[in-house]
């Protein structure tokens, strides 16, 4: 079992990484909150690239961390952008994070999720409960993009998605799931604010992948980029007047998060998986 005190030193080595390497995260991603996940992916200190073109993904990841792949806007077109670049960070060995966005709530979205899983080699899936649930075929219900309830326990599904695609699963909620089925972690870190603008479970995936381009272990670098994150809603949600202000304050407080908040605030732990 890895304790709360240890993960947070990690988190917080991770964190410094990422700040002096400054990776370059590929996002082809949802237009909705395009440019809140580049700004957020500025604020925890790495490089963001927005390139949806099937004409140029492939040369783009060549220069990345980690590959970003968000559906919430979804067209036939992106999907095969999606796959060219999916190939491409396959063969370079650079960590795909895929967030299903609504995956259960159209045939097109489960289709396009399924389809990337299967043909891709995805190192971890960020997504809710009732999205990780439809495409782990363990059951899962979506309203749009917001998950409606799952069938049976969290790490359970995560667990599911795992065995049958090989990819860490990390799922969001009111406790932060992550699992590879091996080892599961639990993360308490966040606020209930983050629930009141658009975009945050996409942002959450932005900072995951970051880690990722900066630890080579899923589970630790999916756990670390919750921890920042849900830590960062915290310290904004201390400072904010409503969403309006909850928005900018998180900007800030992932510009501005520290070593020593990271210490004193983690409340998350990796154990073995039953």
């Amino acid at each position: 079992m890895m304790r709360s005190s240890e993960l947070a030193a990690i988190v917080a080595d991770r964190l410094e990484a990422i700040r002096s390497r400054k990776p370059l995260v590929h996002h082809i991603t949802n237009l909705v909150v395009m440019n809140e996940t580049a700004n957020a992916t500025l604020a925890i200190g790495a490089l963001p690239v927005m390139a949806h073109a099937r004409e140029e993904v492939a040369e783009m990841v060549g220069a990345a961390g980690a590959l970003l792949l968000n559906i919430g806007t979804l067209t036939p077109a992106t999907v095969e952008s999606m796959l060219i670049a999916g190939r491409r960070a396959n063969e370079l060995g650079v960590p795909i994070v895929l967030d299903p966005v609504g995956a259960g709530a159209t045939r097109l979205r489960t289709d396009a999720a399924l389809q990337l899983l299967r043909e891709l080699k995805v190192t971890i899936v960020r997504g809710n409960a009732g999205e990780v649930g439809v495409v782990a075929g363990a059951g899962g219900e979506v309203k749009g993009v917001e998950s409606m309830g799952v069938r049976g326990d969290v790490a359970e599904i995560g667990r599911a998605l795992a065995a049958r695609f090989g990819a860490t699963a990390a799922i969001t909620g009111k406790r932060d799931v992550v699992t590879d089925g091996r080892r599961t972690a639990y993360v308490d870190n966040g606020h209930p604010m983050l629930t009141t603008i658009t975009g945050t479970g996409c942002t959450a995936t932005t900072i995951v992948a970051a880690f990722a381009a900066v630890e080579p272990d899923p589970v630790l670098a999916a756990t670390a980029g919750l921890v920042a994150f849900g830590i960062a809603g915290e310290l904004a949600a201390a400072k904010a007047a409503g969403p309006g202000t909850f928005q900018a304050a998180l900007f800030d407080a992932l510009y501005g998060l520290s070593r020593e908040t990271i210490l004193e605030k983690c409340r998350a732990w990796v154990e073995p998986s039953p």
